[in-house]
């Protein structure tokens, strides 16, 4: 049984209306409410639960009614809860309901990641070495572990969101970071990567040209075309059913950081169709993850939308 525990500062004129309508939703329980007993907001205390799969509609309600504005809403998630009227409700009532993403726990990852400190710059220009290491010595182990270190993913889903709701500064915001981080990236993969043929520490292989991990990153194909999109895909649905091992692998399956290195590092070693090569693969990328998160996340509302009419739900997320 998932559910959510929800606190609510209430001005004094608004309680009335949000105590009832919690009250008559049928999918809310242990509700509390202490008059006048909130400070800072000053205010009514409410306090209850709800099933996660019904707080979409429930939230919206709270925030038609504007609490969120004049009050406050904290939510928190309920690790282990025992009700047998719960139970009863979630597996008789609210049917396919009860697996529904809570959107504003889902946006609000989403927004988390989509704040770039420092350290989102640093991570990818880590990455980058690290990636642009794999593709001198020929190690696809090192390639994986640069797509795991890379923070792009977030700025990518970020944008994707601005986009869906419109936000034009959280749109501009991280296509400014993702531009500024990879061109960081290629940068510093460049320098590492001159330091590296200068002092001819190059692998006898990639010096004669046989270059496997290269050729992987600088040829965008069919199957680049089709990996971005499944990824972008499965990327989302993971941050909607908060599925960490489904996200890591989307982390391992896009080639962004290792384009970047691969940008770096052949214009070092004055490879300059690789480095085309790679800077296509790298706007495909970014450009299909964009895109297919957008789609993703308009299909996802779309279909949950019809799922809460068929089963009687109200929600306009």
């Amino acid at each position: 049984m998932q559910m959510i525990h929800v606190r609510l500062v209430s001005p004094v004129d608004l309680t009335p209306r949000a105590v009832g309508l919690l009250t008559d939703d049928r999918y809310v329980f242990n509700l509390v409410v202490l008059p006048g007993r909130a400070q800072n907001p000053d205010g009514d205390a409410v306090e209850c639960d709800i099933l996660a799969g019904a707080a979409n509609a429930v939230l919206r309600g709270l925030r038609d009614l504007e609490v969120d504005r004049r009050g406050s809403i904290v939510i928190e998630p309920v690790e282990m809860a025992f009700s047998g009227t719960a139970a009863e409700a979630e597996e008789r009532q609210l049917g396919a309901l009860a697996h529904a993403p809570f959107w504003e726990e889902v946006e609000a990852r989403i927004r988390a990641e989509g704040t770039y400190l420092p350290s989102f710059y640093v991570y990818l220009v880590i990455a980058g070495v690290i990636g642009a290491v794999g593709i001198i010595t020929n190690s696809q182990i090192l390639i994986v572990a640069a797509m795991v270190v890379g923070p792009e993913y977030g700025a990518i889903t970020s944008v994707a969101l601005g986009l869906d709701r419109g936000n034009g500064t959280r749109i501009r915001q991280g296509l400014f970071a993702l531009t500024v981080g990879f061109l960081s990236a290629v940068l510093v993969t460049f320098l590492f990567s001159w330091v590296i043929r200068s002092l001819g520490l190059q692998s006898a292989a990639y010096d004669l040209g046989i270059r496997p991990v290269s050729k992987l990153i600088d040829a965008p194909d069919i199957f680049s075309v089709v990996v971005a999109v499944l990824a972008g895909i499965v990327g989302i649905m993971s941050l909607t059913q908060a599925r960490t091992s489904a996200l890591l692998g989307v982390f391992i399956s896009v080639t962004t950081i290792p384009a970047a290195a691969d940008i770096g590092v052949s214009c070092a070693f004055s490879s300059w169709s690789e480095a085309r090569g790679s800077l296509m693969q790298l706007l495909l990328n970014i450009v299909l993850l964009i895109v297919v998160g957008l789609l993703t996340l308009r299909f996802q509302r779309a279909a949950w939308r019809y799922i809460s009419r068929r089963s009687g739900r109200s929600d306009s997320r």
